[in-house]
């Protein structure tokens, strides 16, 4: 059974294989590409050991991996290059399996330690075990083994670099994360997020936002059918207090449909109420009540009466409220009702809602009183005004304002005949 490696940065998956090769068949292919290199000569396993191996090899071509395994184990090489051999034939038939990987990297470490194999499978070796490291959470070997292979191969490698960053990640070495991830960003002939996703993990976790908005803006450049890329860029731009530009790729995002969740829709309305759109705001989240992302409750009923207030449409905030109100009996749901009512003109109305909200126990009733005097006087009925008054004059901070309006309703009064 073929291991798969599972690593856990930022939700990454990188794998490796090991490639076998029989005795028989041991070129001298070399992978070397550093200057001035010379192709070595080819080296087999001696006679004995060699008729051990194609055994070995006989069993693993037939799927059996266990007794290729003991046919491995009874060999005793004194040879360098037959240990060497031996041992990452054992490495390689251990990674892949389920829980072995420890025992695999052991092996393998003995087979590169002499540095005797031939140069194709001794970096081939060296990459394995970058990745068995990565597999074991040895994030530091990891490092120190793909910078083994690409110092004896001279090579560069998109996926080594990729994985070379992410083992920097887990080892806690955020800063040297960037140089191998725009050198894989630079290699891969077609655009892969990973290596985005880890520079803006190492930036973000390092809380350098400026660069980790720059980040961002590329993976919505090179990965634009992505919804996640567009609402994270709207995020980071409010991390920068860039809330044009946030509110720019939220609608953007919306407009493509990629807003799914709760948090996305209430963000978005959000967006439009700070940029001075509280209309839209409102619009909004009614829209997405509509299409299911939001469920419809009292609280948000009250936020989209807030955002109509905001957009000084009264009438339908006030109309909201009340519907908030009749939903959970809120106090102070009545009283945002009826001072929009007075405010829309509608006093009877307003006397309504802020009785009820006297009703039903609102804090600072005092400051309610003063508001039901306001609606009871535009609404001609000065008796209950000038009651009202003397309430709300049993609030400090309302008294001086009171006493103005207590002569004055006692003038209308009277001009109307009537005796309060």
């Amino acid at each position: 059974m073929k291991r798969t490696f599972k690593m856990s940065a930022v939700a990454l998956v990188l794998g490796a294989g090991a490639v076998l090769s029989a005795p028989a068949a041991l070129a001298q292919t070399s992978p070397v590409v550093c200057p001035g290199y010379e192709k070595g000569k080819t080296t087999l396993v001696g006679e004995r050991t060699g008729k051990k191996v194609q055994k070995a090899f006989e069993f693993y071509n037939e799927d059996q991996v266990d007794e290729a395994l003991n046919v491995l184990y009874e060999i005793d090489p004194s040879d360098d290059f037959d240990k060497a051999y031996v041992n990452r034939f054992i490495g390689n038939l251990l990674a892949a399996q389920e829980g072995q990987g420890g025992k695999a990297y052991n092996y393998l470490v003995d087979s590169v330690k002499t540095k005797v194999l031939n140069d194709l499978e001794h970096a081939q070796t060296l990459k394995l075990l970058g990745d068995l490291s990565m597999q074991e959470e040895k994030y530091t070997d990891a490092v120190k083994w793909y910078n083994s292979w690409m110092d004896f191969t001279c090579k560069e490698d998109a996926d080594v670099y990729t994985r070379l960053t992410q083992a920097y990640y887990e080892s806690k070495q955020l800063d040297k994360m960037i140089e191998p991830a725009d050198k894989a960003i630079a290699l891969y002939e077609e655009p892969n997020k990973n290596p985005y996703v880890l520079k803006l993990t190492s930036y973000y976790e390092r809380k350098m936002y400026d660069q980790t908005v720059l980040v961002a803006e590329e993976l919505v450049r090179k990965f634009p059918e992505e919804p996640r890329w567009w609402t994270q860029l709207g995020m980071f731009y409010l991390q920068v207090e860039e809330y044009k530009k946030a509110l720019s790729s939220f609608e953007l995002a919306d407009m493509q449909g990629f807003l799914k969740k709760e948090s996305e829709a209430k963000a978005l309305a959000q967006l439009y109420q700070s940029n001075g759109m509280p209309y839209r705001g409102a619009k909004t989240l009614e829209k997405f009540i509509k299409a299911g992302v939001l469920e419809e409750d009292a609280e948000l009923t009250a936020s989209i009466a807030n955002a109509y207030h905001a957009a000084k449409d009264f009438k339908t905030a006030a109309k909201l409220y009340a519907k908030a109100a009749a939903e959970t009996s809120d106090p102070e749901y009545y009283r945002k009702q009826g001072t929009l009512l007075l405010i829309a003109e509608d006093y009877k109305g307003a006397v309504k809602a802020l009785e009820n909200a006297l009703e039903r126990g609102i804090e600072n009733p005092e400051k309610v009183h003063f508001t039901l005097m306001e609606a009871n006087f535009y609404a001609g009925d000065y008796r209950a005004a000038y009651k009202h008054v003397q309430e709300a004059k049993k609030d400090r901070s309302l008294r001086r304002n009171a006493a103005a309006w207590e002569p004055y309703i006692k003038e209308k009064a009277k001009n109307r005949g009537i005796n309060i």
